[in-house]
């Protein structure tokens, strides 16, 4: 993890075109298309932009909306949150919490023990397995 915020040129080089637009654009890929959406691999979610750890497995669920959906980050402190009122609709938009990048939304309809979930778009999420690989 790097407390370096990658700047645009670094992020177009590296990031496909859908994780740039997902992340520095606030753009969501399509529900049920995400690489992880329906993932059961065991280990922790990080930034694609900066490698921050997220989200972590054991708080993964399926909430049937088609995106990755959890109900609690990683850690205390790794994600924020900013009040989106675009479409016409208020949300919590959900950031990286290191490098501001875009990674999707919050919502108070989740299971217990928080009643949150995360609704991630995969292109913001770069999973490491708990067995090493991705």
């Amino acid at each position: 993890m790097s407390n370096r915020k990658p700047s645009p040129d670094e992020l177009r080089a590296r990031l496909t075109p859908e994780q740039f637009h997902v992340t520095q654009e606030q753009g969501t890929e399509r529900a049920f298309t995400g690489e992880y959406y329906d993932c059961k691999t065991d280990g922790v979610y990080h930034c694609v932009c900066c490698g921050e750890s997220l989200f972590a497995s054991t708080e993964k669920y399926d909430s049937g909306t088609g995106w990755p959906s959890f109900w609690a980050p990683a850690t205390t402190g790794a994600i924020a949150t900013n009040r989106d009122t675009s479409h016409g609709m208020i949300r919590e938009e959900v950031i990286c919490a290191n490098c501001g990048a875009h990674l999707g939304h919050v919502f108070p309809d989740g299971p217990r023990p928080t009643g949150e979930r995360y609704c991630i778009n995969s292109a913001s999420l770069q999973l490491e397995s708990d067995d090493g690989g991705d």
